[in-house]
């Protein structure tokens, strides 16, 4: 297995992945539940708007940007050519990964920015109020005060995100089949187990993904790991 250079590939592009993920999952959802939690009206409006994306299966959302990225008949190739620019090949060798990164990312903020929006609410509001009074708000009240106090939370989602991220198949499998140098951890232990019938190789795999996982857990919490703020 240690000598595989495919399986080497397939680790480094799920790192990859990884880190679109961590960036841009969890920022965005961070951002978002900021934005709402800022709000007095229309919270429950934007709670239902920005988590219905979970409730649309994978393969589904993948389908839609096979369309999306079509290079003859494509949202955004349309667009481009309406523009009068030149069509692109979004599934190219060097474009893929960035490609299914959107797709990826965008599938899971909802889940995110709920969780977020939740640990938010508990803040007790006399903190805000002192915040107030001590003439601290907007940008620095977030910078200073929210997000220490859901400092734990945020640990929590930054694991559920780099271990979600193992389990990547759907986006990956339909919008590329492993090709173009898409191939990831799920889809190349699938190859193995499932179209070579290498059994024996694919759940040595996925034993190496399992064991992969927890390293990277456990080296998250080491990394963030400091004085939790209580209130």
């Amino acid at each position: 297995m240690f000598s595989d250079d495919l399986l080497g590939a397939a680790t480094l592009n799920t790192l990859e992945i990884m880190l679109y993920v961590v960036i841009f999952q969890v920022g965005f959802a961070l951002v978002l539940a900021v934005m709402v939690d800022s709000i007095k009206w229309g919270k429950a409006f934007y709670r239902t708007v920005f988590f219905f994306p979970i409730v649309i299966s994978g393969a589904a959302i993948s389908l839609m940007f096979v369309l999306i990225y079509n290079y003859q008949f494509g949202l955004l190739n349309s667009a481009l050519s309406n523009f009068g620019m030149d069509k692109v090949l979004w599934l190219s060798e060097t474009s893929a990964l960035k490609a299914i990164a959107v797709p990826t990312v965008w599938h899971y903020v909802g889940f995110y920015f709920i969780l977020f929006l939740t640990a938010m609410s508990k803040i007790p509001s006399d903190f805000y109020e002192a915040a107030k009074i001590e003439g601290i708000s907007g940008f620095k009240k977030t910078v200073y005060l929210t997000i220490p106090l859901i400092m734990s939370d945020i640990k929590v989602v930054i694991i559920l995100a780099i271990t979600g991220t193992l389990k990547v198949f759907d986006f990956i499998w339909i919008l590329a089949r492993g090709q173009n140098g898409t191939e990831v951890l799920g889809t190349y232990m699938y190859k193995k187990a499932m179209i070579d019938l290498n059994f024996g190789y694919g759940s040595t795999i996925a034993v190496y993904i399992v064991v992969f996982g927890v390293l990277l857990s456990v080296l998250t919490n080491r990394l963030l790991k400091k004085e939790e703020v209580t209130y």
